[in-house]
């Protein structure tokens, strides 16, 4: 069997909002960035979300190849982040109609965009890349989208996963906060009975399992029980972004090293530098890619090389423009992050891993065929 060519130079970011952002806030991905801040200027969803930063025009003009487009839920219940009728739930059922929309919404654009693709097949992965060869047009490059489901309750019951599966999912998250399956982001606890069997279902479909939001315990349960490919989509170490159970112990992301996962560094002030916080006054500018490549350093040397880091940006997930590192505007500027590790000392082949390859890799070992 023939090896694959190798990929192009491209930004795989492991984690975008897409979905949630268009359904919730009106940011159609196909919308350019400047034409919405324009026209959101002083409005209610540019309070609540931030200054707008991703779009695809955008992602295009930053070589961001392929993302890990999310299918988000969100809990209806008291105290919540997020309480919206698109994305909010009350019961298993709702919870997989709104999960549903979101998937619908993608193939929407996949449909209607001849530059985006829905990438669920290793076919479907080299049809992308190969838009981005050397020597390709700018108009022919395709913007590829790999389904993540942030929070498993859309999902009905273990075996229903199929479902999903056939629809095109192949990453899932089990938490966001608490769900059926977890223990997550604000709630102690260990994975439920349900979560449990939905591991041993999704490995037999080879799925990814997504280590973002468990809460501690989980985490660690599942590093013991999941045998097959996981990764940590969107998260940091709690050395560096505080104490609270949404990022990984140092252990944990030992662990995911050994087991060749990857962890995708965010672009969130907050999850940067833990004593920052906008609603205490946090400027922008006060923490900057250099905070970026600290975070992406700090996995490197506790895993022992720079195999099991990446980016997950969770661009426009409920934080804007307000709250990303000093040098970036949009999502073009993850461009940065490669010569800002490189003036650390990163070497070009390791930079493309993290920038890319490392995540490649993860589709390489579980796309079907």
């Amino acid at each position: 069997m023939q090896d694959k060519p190798p990929a192009p130079d491209l930004i795989l970011d492991a984690h975008l909002d897409i979905a949630f952002a268009a359904l919730v806030s009106g940011r159609e991905w196909t919308r350019p960035v400047y034409e919405s801040r324009r026209t959101e200027a002083g409005s209610e969803t540019e309070m609540r979300e931030g200054v707008r930063v991703a779009g695809l025009r955008e992602a295009l003009l930053g070589r961001v190849g392929i993302a890990f487009g999310t299918i988000f839920t969100s809990p209806a219940r008291k105290g919540a982040q997020f309480r919206d009728d698109l994305i909010s739930y009350h019961t298993p059922r709702e919870a997989y109609e709104r999960g549903l929309a979101q998937l619908d919404y993608y193939n929407r654009l996949a449909d209607e965009y001849a530059n985006i693709a829905l990438i669920r097949t290793q076919p479907e992965l080299d049809r992308v890349l190969a838009s981005w060869a050397e020597g390709v047009p700018f108009a022919q490059h395709i913007f590829g989208i790999v389904i993540l489901m942030e929070g498993a309750d859309p999902i009905l019951e273990p075996k229903q996963f199929e479902e999903w599966y056939e629809r095109g999912v192949r990453v899932v998250g089990p938490a966001w906060e608490q769900t059926r399956y977890s223990a997550g982001t604000g709630e102690s606890g260990p994975l439920t009975g349900m979560g449990r069997e939905l591991l041993d279902v999704m490995a037999s479909f080879n799925a990814v399992l997504d280590l973002s939001h468990l809460a501690e315990r989980a985490c660690d349960e599942a590093l013991d029980l999941y045998d097959k490919t996981l990764i940590a989509s969107h998260s940091n170490s709690r050395k560096l972004a505080g104490s609270s159970e949404r990022h990984l112990t140092d252990s944990a992301i030992r662990r995911i090293g050994e087991r060749g996962g990857v962890v995708g560094i965010p672009m969130y002030n907050r999850f940067l530098k833990a004593e920052w916080s906008r609603a205490s006054g946090g400027k922008k500018e006060e923490v900057t890619l250099a905070d970026v490549v600290s975070s992406i350093d700090y996995i490197c040397q506790l895993t022992g090389s720079a195999a099991h880091v990446g980016i997950g940006s969770d661009f426009d997930g409920g934080f804007g423009l307000q709250s990303v590192p000093a040098e970036i505007d949009t999502i073009i500027d993850l461009t940065l992050v490669a010569p800002a590790l490189a003036a650390r000392g990163y070497q070009p082949d390791d930079i493309r891993a993290i920038l890319s390859g490392n995540f490649l890799r993860i589709l390489r070992q579980t796309l079907p065929m």
